[in-house]
């Protein structure tokens, strides 16, 4: 913008040995910038909130993020500015929990599973076939859920703070040549995870789990560094992993969440009145990526099927043979995770009465 009204200057300048500056008038002048398209110096905001994220800005969670924007900044009326970076700009998914719990961003988007390393027990929703159903998704996401509610405060002592939680679906698993109908499928094959938890159920039905971002999942599929994977249906199809792999085996043996992130510091700096517009179209968000999530899988399956990838859901006896292998895993998890797990893990229970 002053670059531009540094050039209309220029341009006047020029114009002065045959027209002087007294010579315009008020509306001249005026109609003369109009005509020029010379924007006006706006008002700059009083705050801005830069946001990483690790997909692409098409995908579900990054138009949810524009929804966030558009709310906060048409509520706000432009006091409060909203940047999202995209597709890993400014850091991998990996980097975001300490990005955003160090200050050196204001918020940023991480799968749930990040801050496995700090609170083992948030892979509660990576332990296999036991939040395999929307309803029991629905029960623990819930704002206050006796699961939900204790991740978040758990979170908070990181130095961040959970704004709100993105669904992204069920797990199911990408394979060439081939779908994954049972656990011998996966015997000798290198399995792209997205969680210690995830691996270990790869190990435990013969497979080698290779912990791979999520931006960088499509090159490991190219290059062959892996042979098979786990994702969510919707990573799909933002990320035209069709390209690299051909088949989809719907086993929704986890639930995959990302979180939003905000830093505890700096969100206590805000006055509560912007508090109030950020968390009021935190909370919007947060239903409405729930509420849609069904819609984006459907599509999103869709989508898959023509770009040539055939889908193959299990059998129940199939299905059977997957959940047997379950029990060595969740020993694990509750032998790792403390009292926290355990008590996620009889809340999860809970649900299923």
């Amino acid at each position: 913008m002053g670059t531009e009204l540094e050039q209309f200057g220029a341009c006047n300048n020029e114009e002065e040995e045959t027209v002087t500056m007294p010579r315009l008038s008020a509306a001249f002048f005026a109609a003369l910038i109009l005509i020029m398209g010379v924007a006006l110096p706006v008002k700059a905001a009083e705050t801005t909130l830069r946001i990483s994220l690790q997909l692409p800005l098409k995908s579900h969670l990054g138009q949810n993020l524009v929804l966030f924007k558009d709310e906060v900044e048409k509520a706000s009326e432009g006091k409060i500015e909203v940047q999202i970076y995209d597709s890993a700009q400014l850091f991998k998914d990996k980097e975001v929990p300490q990005a955003v719990g160090s200050g050196q961003i204001e918020m940023g988007v991480a799968s749930l599973t990040r801050f496995v390393g700090e609170i083992p027990a948030v892979d509660i929703f990576y332990q296999p076939f036991l939040l395999n159903t929307e309803e029991l998704v629905r029960a623990a996401t819930n704002k206050d859920s006796t699961i939900r509610g204790p991740i978040d405060e758990a979170i908070l002592k990181t130095g961040s703070r959970v704004l709100w939680w993105q669904a992204y679906g069920g797990s199911i698993m990408l394979s060439k040549g081939a779908p994954f109908k049972t656990p011998a499928d996966v015997e000798g094959k290198k399995v792209r995870v997205f969680s210690k938890t995830l691996g270990r159920w790869v190990e435990a039905v013969g497979g080698v789990p290779t912990l791979t971002a999520g931006s960088e999942q499509y090159l490991a599929y190219q290059r062959g560094t892996v042979d098979a994977g786990m994702t969510g249906i919707s990573g799909v199809k933002a990320r035209k992993l069709w390209d690299v792999m051909d088949h989809i085996t719907v086993t929704n043996n986890a639930d995959i969440e990302f979180i939003v992130l905000v830093n505890e510091a700096f969100w206590q700096s805000l006055p509560d009145a912007q508090k109030a517009i950020i968390q009021a179209a935190a909370d919007k968000a947060d239903v409405t990526v729930r509420d849609d999530i069904a819609r984006i899988e459907k599509e999103a399956y869709e989508a898959a099927e023509q770009n040539g990838m055939t889908i193959y859901r299990p059998t129940a006896e199939e299905i059977e043979l997957w959940k047997a292998s379950a029990k060595p895993v969740i020993d694990a998890y509750l032998a790792e995770s403390g009292d926290l797990g355990k008590q996620l893990y009889e809340a999860a229970l809970a649900l299923q009465k």
